[in-house]
Order: structure tokens, then C-alpha cells, then sequence
């Protein structure tokens, strides 16, 4: 099977031996998105927190993965969180588009699978949002800490989550139904 991994070699081998007409026919440009994604993707493979796995449905599309996290703490714990990633060919000057799958009962995750992460935000008030420096590792560790330190009830997307953690002591019952009826 070709992965961009070995395109990405095999284009860098052509490079020398290139002749105008052959190499244009039998090679495609490969985009600096494409070239960053081959480093960061191994980067975070070697660095994946281990309540995370990444899927990649096809292996020459590194720009559209899946991220699975199934939180060993905390409130959400016994679930598994299911979130699509989409790189935007102007990455790595915009950040990667983030939507979680799961129906969820969280301060900071809508039902609809919004997410409010700063370093997801291509301009951020505390100055915590997206720089070209940041990495998918950093999205995913993010995502991660979402389900535990960076678990943030005092400024939620979702305000009625929120609220419900702050009048009713059933929050946890309505996050242990939604576990139950969505993250299994």
C-alpha cells in the first residue's frame, strides 16, 4: 500500500533525476501541510497519552484522522469519546478543525459536538489560542486534559452543563446515562 510517508520518499528520490516531462506526469506536488502532518503524526504516535488511539481511515489522508478517548479518571471515566480531526491546507497557520462525535454531557463539549478548547481558536483573548508552533500533539493532549485538568466549568461553551454541576449534585448521574447511552 502507498502511505504519503513513502510518496513523500520516493518524490524526494526523483528530485535529482528529474526530467521536466516524466516527472510531472508520474508525481504530484506534495503540499508543506502534507510534509508537516508526515513529522507530526509520527511525533505523536511515539508521544500518545495512553487513554488516547488515533485512526487514520486511509493511510495517504493524514489530514483527516479519528481520536478515541476513554478517560481513566474523573467524571468521565468508563467512556469512550470518539472525535474527528480535519487539517485545513493552510495549516499550520490556522488550527485543525475539531468536532466530537459522541453525545456528551459537558461544560465545555456541546451536544452537537462543538468544543471549546483555546488552543483550538485561531485568535484567543488569554493568548493561549493557535500558533503556528503548536502540533497535533498538542491538540490531542488537550482533548485529553478536556476529560480532567482542563475540565472548566467557569467558562463553558455548554452553560447548562455547567449550571447542572452547580445547582444539582446529579450532575455525575447525567453524565454516567450519557456514558451509558453514547460512549460504550
Amino acid at each position: 500500500m502507498l502511505t504519503l510517508a513513502s510518496k513523500l520518499k520516493r518524490d524526494d528520490g526523483l528530485k535529482g533525476s528529474r526530467t521536466a516531462a516524466t516527472a510531472s506526469d508520474s508525481t504530484r506536488r506534495v503540499s508543506v501541510r502534507d510534509k508537516l502532518l508526515v513529522k507530526e503524526v509520527a511525533e505523536l504516535e511515539a508521544n500518545l497519552p495512553c487513554t488516547c488511539k488515533v485512526h487514520f481511515p486511509d493511510p495517504n489522508k493524514l489530514h483527516c484522522f479519528q481520536l478515541t478517548v476513554t478517560p481513566d479518571e474523573g467524571y468521565y471515566q468508563g467512556g469512550k469519546f470518539q472525535f474527528e480531526t480535519e487539517v485545513p491546507d493552510a495549516y499550520n497557520m490556522v488550527p485543525p478543525k475539531v468536532k466530537c462525535l459522541t453525545k456528551i454531557w459537558h461544560p465545555n463539549i456541546t451536544e452537537t459536538g462543538e468544543i471549546c478548547l483555546s488552543l483550538l481558536r485561531e485568535h484567543s483573548i488569554d493568548g493561549t489560542g493557535w500558533a503556528p508552533t503548536r502540533t497535533l500533539k498538542d491538540v490531542v493532549w488537550g482533548l485529553n486534559s478536556l476529560f480532567t485538568d482542563l475540565l472548566n466549568f467557569d467558562d463553558p461553551l455548554n452553560i447548562e452543563a455547567a449550571e447542572h454541576h452547580l445547582r444539582d449534585k446529579d450532575f455525575r448521574n447525567k453524565v454516567d446515562d450519557y456514558i451509558k447511552r453514547y460512549a460504550r
